[in-house]
């Protein structure tokens, strides 16, 4: 695996659905002057592009296609911030000729000059798993349930507090239990977990943590 020339610093940002990586990977990127890639809606877009197109999700040669159509116009969509969508990525994620087609997408937008943000659920473990900067962000899946369950309610869908944490369960489940780059914490990541921390307070922690971390890799030193 080729590493990134000298003066690319990538921040990996990995964690479950709703710990609020997300934010946290923007606030990041804004604070660096870096530009970020959400990498979820990447899977987000295929599943969308497969359920518009009638095709089933479990047909990963018609996955692995739609994933190698994708261009980064397309990830503007709002519908790819909805439900649904979140529930079609966890299900196409699991295939790994669509992770495999993705892969250049990503490792492209990392390996740009001055480096990125980028989060997602492997960008520690695969994608780019020299990044100078690893994050693991995490909350219990009841705090995470609350959270996307209030942002949906916010974009107009109504849904339970109690389906949304079924959603959150099943799609830990999913992402942790998939043979292709399984959703798991770097060994070199920092692990933050929100529970208890307001958005502020957990993204003024991670801003610490890559601070550190950029200094490091400044001075040539390896990460801790």
């Amino acid at each position: 695996m080729g590493k990134p020339v000298r003066g690319t610093f990538i921040v990996a940002v990995d964690g479950p659905a709703a710990s609020g990586k997300g934010t946290i990977a923007a606030r990041l990127a804004h604070d660096l002057g870096l530009p970020m890639l959400d990498t979820g809606l990447l899977y987000r877009a295929v599943g969308v592009l497969m359920d518009r197109a009638g095709l089933s999700l479990d047909d990963e040669g018609a996955a692995a296609a739609a994933a190698a159509t994708l261009t980064s116009d397309l990830l503007a969509d709002p519908q790819l911030r909805t439900r649904a969508a979140g529930e079609l990525a966890s299900r196409v994620a699991v295939h790994r000729r669509v992770r495999d087609a993705l892969l250049d997408f990503q490792r492209t937008f990392a390996r740009q000059e001055g480096g990125a943000v980028l989060d997602g659920r492997d960008i520690g473990t695969v994608i780019c798993p020299e990044a100078p900067a690893k994050l693991f962000v995490t909350a219990t899946p009841e705090v995470r349930a609350e959270r996307r369950w209030k942002q949906l309610f916010g974009q107009g869908e109504e849904v339970s507090y109690e389906d949304v944490l079924t959603d959150i369960r099943k799609r830990d489940a999913r992402d942790g239990g998939r043979d292709a780059a399984p959703m798991v914490a770097a060994p070199d990541a920092n692990l933050l977990d929100t529970t208890q921390m307001t958005i502020e307070q957990a993204a003024d922690a991670a801003r610490r943590i890559v601070e550190a971390a950029r200094v490091r890799w400044e001075a040539g030193q390896p990460a801790d």
